[in-house]
Order: C-alpha cells, then structure tokens, then sequence
C-alpha cells in the first residue's frame, strides 16, 4: 500500500507494511483434495483448475478454481517453489511421476 509521507510533502509515496486480517471458516479450513490441476491463461488472468480424478475412472470433477492477475501467478509460483524446495531439503526429492494421466477431453457442466 502506498502512503505519502507526512514528513516529506511533495515526495514519492513510500511503502509501508499493512497487516491483513485473514479469516478461515471451518469449511474452508477442512481443505480439499485433488490430484490434477489445469492452468489457462489470457492476457490479463490466470485460471487454476483444481480437479480430482477418480480412481479406475477416466472421470474428474473441479473441485475449485482460482482466477488471478500474472502478477500474483509469478509470486505464487515462487511461493510454492520455495516451499517445494524447503519440502526436499527435509524429506528428500518429490518423484513427480505417476498420477493420472492429463485430460483429453473437455469441461462438461
């Protein structure tokens, strides 16, 4: 958040950290499981679908989805490679193989 400095009129704004309250209902906080995630993009948004494919069943269904600008894609993706990195250096490599195999279809609703 930019705030003007009061001691120094007339100058640029200056950073100063804002707290944010952050609410988790116990819905939310029960999590959701997937085992897929798509991501499209455009030139002003990101789409993450979060989807879980069952078992034994060329069957998936979006459990969420989450619509973002570029900017907040790029620092989730640093997030989530600092906190994958953080993961191995105290468990051991993730072997990303396996899983389900990516969709060929498309989105029934």
């Amino acid at each position: 958040m930019n705030v003007s400095d009061s001691n120094n009129p007339g100058h640029a704004p200056i950073n100063k950290p804002v707290q944010v309250k952050i609410e988790l209902d116990p819905e939310t906080a029960q999590g959701m499981y997937v085992n897929m995630a798509m991501v499209n993009h455009s030139e002003n948004e990101f789409t993450l679908d979060f989807i879980y494919v069952q078992p034994q069943e060329p069957k998936g269904k979006v459990r969420a989805r989450v619509i973002t600008s570029p900017k907040h894609a790029k620092r989730m993706l640093a997030a989530l490679q600092d906190a994958v990195t953080g993961f191995e250096r105290k468990f051991g490599p993730i072997d990303a193989g396996g899983g389900p195999p990516a969709p060929s279809g498309s989105f029934v609703n």
